[in-house]
């Protein structure tokens, strides 16, 4: 997918007209919220300069304000993860609460969760720059994601009955139509829901919770192009989620086996 383009007077922002991860327009709360952000002094000590950034038209809609910070992390997630966020880039909290319709403070503090998780690094002065890596970084993730994932669903594939393999379908089905699509975005979310409700049946939150992160991790753009994975592979690697199930749900050892360790070695 290709990335947004970007705007003008040094924002780095991509035309929110154009994608689909944006959070709509906060109530005119958010306004007073912001402008006394504004007035207390917090924005300048912060040292975040807004004076040369081009004001970005709000999408519509609105925005809950007891789930503001998560649905902007949820938004810069699927941005990182679609591309529109790009390498070595520096963006602003300001700027980007002016691209969602919100005031600075919830997008910094997703930001600094964002930063927290390795996405992006914080700039004093400045804002926050999205981390820059390479393919060797990429293929480690994989390999420390086969490491964990596979001797699990291994194990599960002698122990979950078929029909448990079966309430998977909708997950599996969910990222064919994802795949098919094009999105790597949209793409992403479906496919860490399905290796997600596979590695809850066993019943171990804490490796849930450490598979996803490594999982978001590796589907963070590249530096030095758009994304790594056109739309041709991500519909293989949907294909393998039915071909896993189909083998899981049938009873099939050998055959399941050798799918899940295909499907890991691919994810490079």
């Amino acid at each position: 997918m290709k990335q947004g383009t970007q705007s003008s007077a040094g924002t780095g922002l991509p035309d929110p007209r154009t994608r689909g991860s944006r959070v709509p327009q906060q109530p005119r709360a958010a306004d007073v919220d912001r402008n006394r952000y504004l007035a207390d002094g917090s924005g300048d000590v912060r040292g975040e300069h807004t004076h040369s950034e081009t004001p970005i038209p709000r999408p519509r809609a609105v925005v809950q304000r007891s789930s503001v910070r998560g649905q902007i992390l949820d938004a810069l997630r699927t941005a990182l993860a679609g591309g529109e966020l790009t390498p070595g880039e520096v963006y602003s909290a300001p700027a980007l609460g002016d691209r969602f319709g919100v005031s600075a403070t919830p997008v910094r503090e997703a930001m600094q969760q964002l930063a927290t998780e390795g996405a992006v690094e914080v700039v004093p002065n400045r804002g926050f720059r999205v981390v820059e890596r390479g393919a060797r970084e990429l293929a480690e993730l994989a390999e420390i994601r086969a490491l964990i994932e596979v001797p699990v669903m291994l194990r599960l594939a002698r122990t979950v009955p078929a029909a448990r393999w079966a309430d998977l379908r909708p997950l599996a089905e969910s990222t064919v139509r994802a795949a098919s699509s094009g999105c790597r975005a949209t793409y992403a979310e479906s496919d860490r829901a399905f290796h997600r409700g596979v590695l809850a049946l066993a019943g171990n939150e804490q490796l849930v919770q450490i598979a996803e992160d490594l999982h978001r991790r590796a589907q963070w753009p590249l530096v030095g192009g758009p994304v790594t994975r056109g739309r041709a592979d991500l519909v293989a690697d949907a294909a393998e989620h039915l071909a896993l199930l189909d083998a899981l749900g049938a009873g099939e050892w050998d055959v399941a086996q050798s799918l899940v360790r295909e499907h890991f070695a691919g994810t490079a």
